[in-house]
């Protein structure tokens, strides 16, 4: 199995004037990506750095942490990309916990500086974007100055290549460990049911040290295609304006990322026609949401998929010519993964019936970063992954996820999926997004709670949300609580973090847990 590092010396040894990435107005070629990943290397080495090393890259997505991303391969070191926006009381934790030899931030990012300087002196640190003062110190500038040349490790490919930390949108993140053929595994699998191929381009507002964001950077490099990255999801017509301007063959997203171009943008008013697939993965798209993606972009097609940053991102695909067919489906498994559904008992689930999702492949994890137990519990010795996601399987393999084992509520004995209330209420006309969740009850142990956020516009009461619910939907699944938001809580990527709205509705409402002996 290739490695991405020598899929990238191929591409810049075969076609080195290609283009490779964008950035605002700053590009870079195949040739000159690859020169500058060598020269980090040499710098990563000169200063100390060794194989199996850490290096933590805390910048937002750019040319430079894609250079330290495949320089770091080059030294064999292993890559930690950090958000960016986290502070001190988060990155410290995550630099101690990764135990980091050398940190890559921008060079005026306070807080990055702060959790440095709380590690220690001895922590090497390349800045980027200005000058470098103090010990152990190196320039952006100075780090991709002297001429390199390398040539892709030939090494182990089930050696450790990155640590990502999981979003936190259940709990505490954890560092996944993910080798290099995992990495791999992930590529070749998406480049072959997207057909991608080296005349492709795609626009990324997905941040990079997000697995999906990782996930597209790779398979479009792998690919030799064109990559294009956009800070502006805070303002959604410019993302769309540069789609039209670069009319590139790709966009993908999360659902909130595809909510807001089609609630905010008049996407009819661009020429988009240049678009041949959108992918969208990072929580469940509503059906509805996903037919009104297909009609406004008719030409792209649609790829829901389903994964989990312990899988190095994907485990499912639904293919677009089933689309109609299968709405609400995540799909079959990619090619080289296992997927079956389990009932508690542990016996594989009859053909439409809930269990919880397992998963085996060459994509599976290593493993959970210095933490054997959580391994243990998430992967089996006989390499099937626990994901914690319940859902069913039709007879010919397509799967439903129909929520995650901790957002199931237990209502008077009856399991309800906030996912199936959700969908329903996605139907009605004046509902834009909706987030169901349980939150305590003394009477019932659990009753349900719907967080609303109306179309533009309109006014929806309690009372039409529950006139819209009778008689459609079973009694026990109409939400006892309604309330009207104007946003969700959610992680910098883009996902709801429901744990908050149960959090805040229990304080709101003085709820109380119910106490077991």
């Amino acid at each position: 199995m290739r490695s991405l590092s020598s899929r990238l010396q191929h591409h810049a040894l075969d076609e080195p004037g290609r283009r490779a990435i964008a950035e605002g107005e700053r590009r870079i070629d195949y040739s000159s990506l690859w020169a500058q990943a060598c020269a980090f290397a040499q710098s990563l080495e000169s200063s100390g750095v060794s194989r199996g090393d850490r290096v933590a890259v805390i910048l937002s997505n750019c040319i430079e942490a894609v250079v330290a991303c495949y320089g770091c391969w080059l030294a064999e070191a292993v890559v930690v990309p950090l958000n960016a926006q986290a502070r001190p009381r988060d990155l410290e934790p995550w630099l101690r916990h990764c135990e980091a030899r050398c940190v890559v931030h921008a060079h005026d990012h306070a807080d990055a500086q702060a959790a440095c300087t709380a590690i220690g002196p001895d922590l090497i640190r390349i800045l980027v974007g200005g000058h470098a003062t103090g010990h152990g110190a190196l320039s952006w500038e100075q780090a991709i100055a002297q001429s390199a040349t390398a040539n892709a490790p030939e090494g182990n490919d089930h050696a450790l290549a990155m640590i990502l930390y999981t979003s936190g949108t259940t709990g505490a993140p954890k560092g996944v460990m993910l080798s290099h053929a995992n990495l791999a595994a992930n590529v070749d699998s998406i480049i072959g049911y997207l057909e991608l191929n080296k005349d492709d381009s795609i626009v990324t507002v997905l941040p990079f040290y997000y697995s999906y964001g990782q996930s597209v950077l790779h398979t479009h490099l792998a690919s030799g295609a064109y990559l294009v990255i956009e800070q502006n999801l805070v303002f959604p017509h410019l993302m769309v304006e540069t789609l039209a301007r670069e009319k590139v063959s790709g966009f993908s997203g999360v659902p909130s990322t595809f909510l807001l171009l089609l609630n905010r943008v008049p996407l009819a008013d661009y020429d988009l026609s240049s678009l041949r697939y959108l992918t969208q993965a990072g929580g469940a798209m509503a059906p509805a949401v996903a037919q009104r993606l297909h009609e406004a972009i008719p030409q792209a097609r649609l790829f829901i998929m389903y994964g989990q940053t312990e899988a190095t991102a994907r485990l499912a695909w639904l293919p677009p010519e089933r689309f109609a067919e299968k709405q609400g489906s995540v799909g079959i498994p990619i090619p080289g993964v296992e997927l079956e559904v389990r009932t508690e008992a542990g016996t594989v689930a009859a053909a439409l019936e809930v269990g919880e999702v397992f998963a085996r492949g060459p994509n599976v994890m290593l493993g959970y970063w210095r933490d054997e137990a959580k391994t243990r519990e998430a992967v089996d010795a006989d390499g099937w992954m626990h994901t914690g996601d319940l859902a069913t399987m039709d007879a010919e393999g397509y799967v439903n996820i129909v929520g995650r084992i901790k957002d199931m509520v237990i209502r008077g004995g009856e399991n309800i999926y906030p996912r199936e209330i959700e969908e329903f209420l996605y139907r009605h006309p004046q509902v834009q997004d909706v987030q169901v969740v349980g939150v305590p009850d003394q009477k019932y142990g659990e009753e349900l709670c719907a967080w609303i956020i109306a179309k533009p516009g309109t006014q929806p009461t309690e009372d039409d949300i529950r006139a819209f619910c009778k008689g459609q939907i079973a009694h026990y699944k109409v939400p006892r609580y309604i309330r009207f938001v104007t946003s969700f809580p959610m992680t910098v990527t883009g996902k709801i973090q429901k744990f908050k709205i149960r959090d805040e509705m229990k304080d709101l409402l003085g709820l109380e847990e119910q106490k077991t002996a």
